[in-house]
């Protein structure tokens, strides 16, 4: 690696143990029950939004009432998403002239945004017109991504109050979440992107000639404001199909930064969050710091193995398909990144990454999207592996195990084993699946362990509501779109609705002060725990798969064998 690279990993480190904290505090205020008093100002706006949608604010919801509006809300964001992927021919803004996707396409897409995942088969400037990205696609960025914070409130919520079924209001959660947290940080990246090149304009495609003669049309777009939220929201996706490798979407080295940053921002303050709204800092600091040094050990292991480690390339580093005009370490930096925090987004080809590389990205997503993860989803995702090892913790001082003085009990652990088994199920059986069709394996570029790793990450990708794609597989046919549509609707639901079942659970339990025979969940003890059962359980759910895909293409690799 060069100087640029360490100087660019270091400013972010500094850059996020600075701006988290606060960022987290922040977060846990607008959440809470006494949200700063210069929100007043602007309250006006949110009063108006509940007097026009008929929601009364200080109404409070028990994990029944709460999950029926949030699948009432995601039901109508996917049927109207689908209606404008299917009608966009006859929708406005559309210069390019752009086509209805395919049915396939369309339902793939719609669930893919309105979960979260942003998976994307389509290139975005051949296949969706300006009214989609911004309508459709760029406002389920900040739907989808607000509803994840919203559920983490909810559970906050149930684990700091006691005797009581109530949870909070779903609707009062999403619109403030939207209102003073995802609508003006995006603001202020867009105008950062903005400044360095990324477009934001309504001009119709451009018509130019290329030095050799050739010529080429130049696609235009508001890209920036949708960027700014893809990167903010743990969205991912991209405005262009090339996603951050477009220079009109990432133009230069301080864009790359930016966006780095903002992808990693929320998911690193949310932890701080967590622990403010249950009332225990100390905890949602070794939260945080479990995920910080299972990213950054991530992140060594990804830029030793992409710096050249294998004989048989002359120890030479992993160039092709990174992104040039960035480097080695930025590209690796950002494929460790968006793999830990759900996003997505891509600025260099991680299929062409060295194979353990690629099977670290994989890993980062297998585990559940736990290390940061999605903005609120990561969290959730991290206190279900949390119940786990206090649980684990009790049976071996053979007590009740207790978790921020609520006992977790038989029905607890039974919704987070539900939680965290079910996104594993998914990507194991439908990678199956995929390896035992013909429609499956059609779809593949390579064969041997290249090409399982390109069904597995896939359906990682979609069953960990990330987004990424691993390269090269052709996902856009009916049998892909199809189900992987389905893995990602299991892969949000099947753990956002055992959170909720557990907030509204865990709210009515009373509460148990700590004793002698309680497990302190504030200490690093526990953080070393907390990261062991992380890794155990995911290792003894995929190592099998990933020793035949990543690993022996590594091994075969160091034999200088390519198949």
């Amino acid at each position: 690696m060069e100087s640029a690279d360490f100087l660019l990993i270091f400013s972010l480190v500094c850059a996020l143990l600075l701006v988290a904290p606060p960022m987290g505090i922040y977060l846990a205020r607008v959440l809470g029950e006494a949200p700063f008093s210069w929100l007043r100002r602007v309250a006006f706006v949110e009063k108006g939004i509940y007097r026009l949608c008929g929601v009364d604010p200080t109404e409070e919801m028990n994990w029944k009432s709460y999950t029926g509006a949030l699948l009432l809300f995601s039901g109508a964001g996917l049927l109207f998403l689908l209606a404008i992927l299917l009608l966009q021919a006859y929708l406005p803004l559309n210069p390019a002239h752009i086509e209805g996707m395919s049915f396939s396409l369309a339902i793939n897409t719609a669930i893919s945004f309105v979960t979260n995942t942003n998976w994307q088969a389509y290139s975005g400037e051949a296949a969706a017109s300006y009214f989609t990205q911004m309508v459709g696609l760029g406002v389920q960025n900040f739907l989808s991504a607000a509803t994840g914070i919203a559920v983490f409130a909810a559970l906050a919520r149930g684990l700091a109050r006691k005797e009581t079924h109530e949870i909070g209001n779903f609707w009062v959660d999403l619109v403030r979440t939207i209102l003073y947290v995802l609508l003006p940080l995006s603001c202020v990246i867009a105008i950062v992107l903005m400044s360095q090149g990324v477009v934001q304009n309504f001009l119709a495609y451009l018509d130019a000639t290329t030095l050799e003669g050739v010529s080429q049309k130049i696609p235009m777009g508001p890209a920036a404001s949708q960027i700014a939220i893809k990167q903010l929201g743990s969205n991912g996706g991209g405005f262009f199909g090339v996603n951050s490798a477009h220079p009109f979407e990432n133009p230069t080295g301080l864009s790359n930064a930016v966006e780095i940053f903002a992808m990693l921002l929320l998911p690193c303050a949310v932890p701080f969050a967590f622990g403010s709204l249950v009332g225990d800092r100390k905890h949602g600091r070794i939260l945080f710091g479990t995920m910080f040094v299972m990213f950054l050990c991530s992140l060594g292991a990804a830029l030793y193995l992409e710096s050249g480690s294998i004989s048989s390339l002359g120890q030479l580093p992993f160039i092709e398909g990174k992104e040039s005009r960035f480097g080695l370490g930025a590209s690796t930096l950002w494929t460790v990144a968006t793999t830990v925090t759900s996003n997505g987004s891509v600025n260099s080809m991680i299929s062409s990454a060295s194979p353990l590389t690629g099977g670290i990205a994989m890993f980062n997503i297998m585990l559940g999207e736990v290390i940061f993860g999605g903005v609120g989803c990561g969290i959730y995702g991290m206190v279900l592996f949390v119940l786990l090892t206090v649980f684990i913790a009790g049976l071996m001082v053979g007590r009740t195990p207790e978790y921020l003085g609520k006992k977790i009990e038989a029905p607890e652990i039974k919704w987070a084993v539900i939680g965290v088994l079910a996104p594993c199920a998914v990507i194991l059986l439908f990678s199956a699946l995929a390896c035992m069709t013909q429609a499956g394996i059609s779809s593949l570029s390579s064969a041997g362990p290249h090409g399982l790793s390109e069904i597995l990450y896939a359906f990682s990708s979609a069953a960990g509501n990330n987004g990424s794609a691993f390269g090269g597989l052709n996902a856009n046919t009916p049998f892909y779109n199809l189900l992987m549509g389905f893995g990602m609707l299991i892969g949000r639901f099947a753990v956002l609705l055992p959170v909720l079942r557990l907030a509204g659970q865990l709210a009515c339990k009373k509460h148990t002060p700590p004793s002698s025979g309680t497990f302190p969940t504030d200490s690093l003890l526990f953080g070393a725990l907390l990261c062991a059962t992380i890794l155990i359980v995911g290792g003894l759910t995929f190592f099998p798969a990933l020793t035949l895909g990543p690993i022996v293409e590594q091994l075969l690799l160091g034999q200088g064998r390519f198949v």
